[in-house]
């Protein structure tokens, strides 16, 4: 009985020995397997012409090496075109794995819900901001990473001709107008517009909204439940008219329809042009194509006509989303946690500069920012800023680029604008349901 109970025990102790090794060799295979799965898993992802890759294809390059996911970049134009080439491949079931879109009012407009993976409970989203949560949010769950810095939406000036010309920061667009008028004096395109990607007829009049805001605290509400008329708001009227008032009194480029986003980087870097209203993500195509000029390009927020200071619009980031009808969940769930943790993340930042603040926390920004950068943060800082319109209202009409080069070019008043605006947003929102439209 003895020498079989010496026996039993050392069976006993000789398979917990053998399920120990098992258990330890199960947890180093599926953290190998986590690091890198044994085949390699190919996903797509489709992201606009015009957005600046540099850090998602660095992190894209470590998350290949890492897990053995390799992404493949698939290109769609920007603007109204890339929305809708996002619509049809959604209707039509032929959507990437990742989707590199907006957040806010665009991303309502495709309704997430019925195409994108719902992250709400994914460990990775807790250091997300929760203001790119809500943008990125629709029915109270959230459907995307931030893809990138958040922006600043302003005016983009070269600070030589600044210096040279003795001009000041413009704190109201009158002094603004004035600075114009002294650029086009001494020769130079005091406004670059870039009419040939009608996306960016836009900031004049969105980047605006700070101004909008601070005179009006409640006109996003108000707008959503249709309780603003347009062509009859006066704050709201004067973003149609200082776009207008660019094209009337000659401020702007005359070859602004054949002028590309990037050929107007190029004027402002190189100091043919002194202004060009944009987000502060172009600093990044600026910083990697003219870095001789970087520390040139400053940025302010623009200015408004009433007794407040200077402040800037800020937009949440553009979000990766996740197609729910992929095959490959687990893999795009890897992606997701990597691409927003902070060995993400300082990749991201060490192949493209921040051009704005992150929207994950526990990452510092490094101390060699670009000037233009500092500028917003200042803003920030201060208190002295909004979100954008399309941030604090599910309403922004697709129609709203084309319209605005019509008013750049002449072709239409401000009143005209405003009342085709408004009809825009109104088959928007009866698509969106929302009350009161």
């Amino acid at each position: 009985m003895k020498k079989m109970l010496s026996m039993l025990l050392v069976v006993v102790l000789t398979l917990g020995l053998i399920a120990g090794c098992a258990q330890e060799a199960g947890q180093q295979d599926q953290q190998g397997q986590q690091n890198q799965s044994s085949e390699p898993v190919t996903i797509s992802l489709l992201i606009d012409n015009q957005s600046n890759r540099s850090g998602l294809e660095a992190v894209v390059a470590a998350i290949r090496e890492r897990y053995n996911i390799i992404t493949e970049i698939e290109i769609r134009p920007g603007g109204d075109e890339g929305d809708n080439v996002v619509r049809t491949r959604l209707a039509t079931g032929e959507m990437a794995d990742l989707i590199w879109y907006n957040s806010g009012a665009l991303l309502q407009a495709i309704g997430p819900e019925r195409y994108f993976v719902d992250l709400t409970e994914q460990p990775f989203m807790q250091n997300v901001d929760d203001g790119f949560k809500l943008a990125a949010s629709a029915g109270g769950r959230v459907f995307g990473i931030p893809a990138e810095y958040a922006m600043g939406g302003g005016w983009l000036y070269n600070r030589k001709i600044y210096a040279d010309l003795g001009l000041s920061i413009p704190n109201t667009w009158e002094e603004l107008m004035q600075n114009n008028q002294k650029i086009q004096d001494a020769g130079l395109i005091p406004v670059i517009a870039s009419f040939a990607d009608s996306w960016t007829s836009q900031l004049v009049v969105l980047a605006d909204h700070y101004n909008i805001h601070m005179s009006e605290p409640d006109f996003a509400d108000r707008w959503t439940r249709n309780q603003v008329e347009l062509p009859s708001n006066a704050i709201a009227m004067r973003s149609f008219e200082k776009m207008a008032e660019l094209n009337d009194r000659g401020f702007m480029n005359d070859d602004r329809m054949a002028t590309t986003y990037d050929e107007a980087l190029h004027l402002l870097a190189t100091g043919a042009g002194a202004h060009y209203p944009m987000l502060s993500f172009a600093l990044g195509p600026i910083s990697e194509l003219f870095p001789e000029h970087i520390d040139d390009i400053g940025m302010f927020g623009q200015p408004g006509d009433g007794p407040h200071p200077r402040g800037m619009t800020m937009w949440t980031p553009a979000g990766i989303y996740f197609n729910q009808s992929s095959p490959h969940i687990d893999s795009l769930m890897t992606w997701a946690n990597f691409f927003t943790s902070p060995e993400g993340l300082e990749i991201y930042m060490a192949a493209r500069s921040p051009d704005g603040p992150l929207a994950v926390s526990g990452v510092g920004m490094p101390a060699d920012i670009m000037q233009g950068v500092r500028d917003m943060q200042g803003y920030i800082d201060a208190g002295r800023t909004a979100p954008a319109l399309e941030f604090l209202s599910p309403l922004k009409g697709p129609a709203l680029e084309q319209i605005l080069v019509e008013v750049g070019m002449g072709i239409i008043t401000p009143q005209e604008a405003a009342a085709a605006y408004q009809q825009d947003c109104l088959v928007q929102a009866r698509q969106l349901g929302l009350e009161g439209w």
